[in-house]
């Protein structure tokens, strides 16, 4: 139950106590390492989807995705507006999609047991892998409207729409013509499975900087790239290495990430954290997000416990993080900035908290009642999701 985000941000929470908040400059610094590991797992997580593999689960990974996210957003937009009144429409918007995406790593311990079926725990999988993708335009629009206020929105929007067609043409040709020609190389004997993991590494960094240079969405970029990689190979599931390095390299990443966010978070929300933003955060998790969920499974034939598990199960943590250290200049000058990054955070420390204590419990609960009621729809075939999860251990019940 104690799960490695919960002791880098304790570690990070007592250190606070003895060094105090690190300043905004070592913050922003930070922020080049968080921006890798956010390229990192994106790609990722696109990476590791096989196609074929979802054909299945794609009626209720395309609900989650096109009704659920947008409705989190919509939902979360409209508390944003009730609790901070005198928060600017792009502030209110950047909070309710920076908190959309979800992170399964941070309920590893119920993608791990295999009590729960595969199928939720592969559309837990999916979800997570896909909403931060979907949402990260959203995000980096609002953040580009904040800095750039004196801007018309139609021509910020139209300068985003740019900048997003760049990133997928850039991640298009990266991810595709990246898989073709280590697939080529794998066919020829060119090259061994250690040189194409090196290989599959340098896709999501060239996928980056190319983007960066044309003046594309580099996190789009990276995104599409991870789709072109997973559309364009299928020795990937064969060959499981391939991945090996980009997740190697993203878990410490991550791991630091929220040793800082325990380090800078605590000092930071203690001074400015009231009903408000305590409001805001129990709603978001305990509210907007089962509500979505569960408009979105409507007609699905999925039994309402399984509804409810679901809904849960959405926390919120690296992504999230990563949100709010690129909109941390932007915001942090200002006090209405500061409310949203404390709202933001005390958030992500609440599910951090709250899904980890929880996620091996109720496993075992919901776990037991699939077992004895058998339902249909919940039991049906789906392949065994990989989890991006740090620290990873043997799922529940198999030989060590």
């Amino acid at each position: 139950m104690l799960t490695a985000p919960i002791t880098f941000v304790i570690v990070g929470a007592v250190a606070s106590l003895f060094l105090g908040a690190p300043s905004l400059e070592l913050t922003l610094q930070i922020r080049v390492a968080a921006e890798l590991g956010l390229a990192l797992v994106l790609f990722h997580d696109a990476a590791r989807v096989r196609p074929r593999q979802i054909a299945g689960d794609l009626g209720l990974l395309l609900r989650v995705l096109l009704i659920a996210v947008p409705v989190s957003v919509g939902l979360g937009y409209a508390l944003a507006v009730w609790l901070f009144p005198d928060a600017p429409v792009m502030v209110a918007l950047l909070l309710a999609t920076a908190l959309a995406p979800t992170d399964a790593g941070l309920g590893s311990a119920m993608m791990s047991n295999q009590a729960v079926p595969v199928r939720i725990r592969r559309l837990l999988n999916l979800e997570s892998g896909f909403n931060d993708g979907l949402v990260t335009p959203v995000v980096l629009f609002a953040i580009a409207a904040i800095e750039g206020a004196q801007l018309h929105v139609a021509v910020s929007l139209g300068h985003a729409l740019l900048e997003l067609g760049g990133g997928i043409l850039v991640g298009v040709a990266v991810g595709v013509l990246g898989g073709l020609l280590l697939s080529w190389s794998r066919n020829r004997n060119l090259s061994t499975p250690h040189t194409r993991a090196l290989g599959v590494l340098g896709i999501p960094i060239l996928a980056y900087f190319l983007a960066a240079v044309v003046g594309a969405e580099p996190f789009i970029s990276v995104f599409v790239a991870g789709l072109g990689f997973a559309g364009s190979t299928a020795w990937t599931e064969e060959e499981s290495s391939s991945l090996g390095l980009t997740e190697a390299l993203s878990e410490p990443l991550g791991m630091a990430v929220w040793l800082v966010f325990g380090l800078a978070a605590t000092p930071f929300m203690l001074t400015r954290i009231g009903w408000p933003e305590i409001g805001f955060a129990l709603l978001s998790l305990v509210v907007v997000r089962p509500l979505a969920l569960g408009l979105s499974l409507l007609g699905t034939h999925l039994r309402w416990q399984s509804v409810a598990f679901v809904g849960w199960f959405g926390p919120r943590g690296l992504v999230t993080i990563i949100f709010v250290l690129l909109a941390l200049e932007s915001l942090e000058p200002v006090e209405i900035g500061r409310q949203v990054i404390a709202t933001a955070a005390l958030t992500v420390l609440l599910s951090v908290l709250a899904h980890g204590l929880t996620a091996e419990p109720l496993a075992s609960r919901y776990g037991a009642w699939v077992t004895r009621v058998q339902p249909e729809v919940e039991l049906a075939n789906a392949a065994e999701p990989q989890v991006r999860a740090p620290w990873r251990r043997p799922p529940t019940g198999a030989k060590p």
